[in-house]
């Protein structure tokens, strides 16, 4: 660490590790939004599948579609169980049909983190 001898070099430290420490807590925010996403219920079937393709290898759409429908039956059934209700046979098919879309749709939306609107703060003021 170098030596500090006068007051503006002391006052350019304290800024520059000043802007250190907002960098450092923007990343740490990041991360934590980053964790919640993925602790998401939705994202961890979304990643669990994704990750059995591939474990097993599969690479088509229609491998990936068959999954999806599958897990949306999953919900169905431990949502609805066996029934003969109509009204109940119909919602379960209604929530196995939300599933099996969420389940399938990719999830590319990309939100800018607390970093990136730091930085572009930075760039313009």
């Amino acid at each position: 660490m170098e030596a500090i001898y006068t007051i503006d070099s002391l006052n350019q430290k304290i800024k520059l590790l000043e802007e250190q420490q907002d960098r450092e807590w923007c990343d740490i925010k990041d991360e934590i939004d980053e964790i919640k996403e993925n602790l998401k219920p939705l994202n961890l079937i979304r990643n669990t599948v994704q990750e059995v393709n591939e474990a097993v290898g599969f690479k088509s759409d229609l491998a990936q579609s068959a999954i999806s429908i599958g897990i949306g039956y999953l919900a169905k059934k431990l949502v609805v169980g066996k029934t003969d209700s109509t009204f109940k046979n119909i919602l379960g098919s209604i929530l196995q049909l939300a599933v099996t879309t969420l389940v399938a749709k990719p999830a590319d939306h990309h939100e800018p983190s607390e970093k990136e609107l730091y930085e572009e703060e930075s760039f313009e003021g």
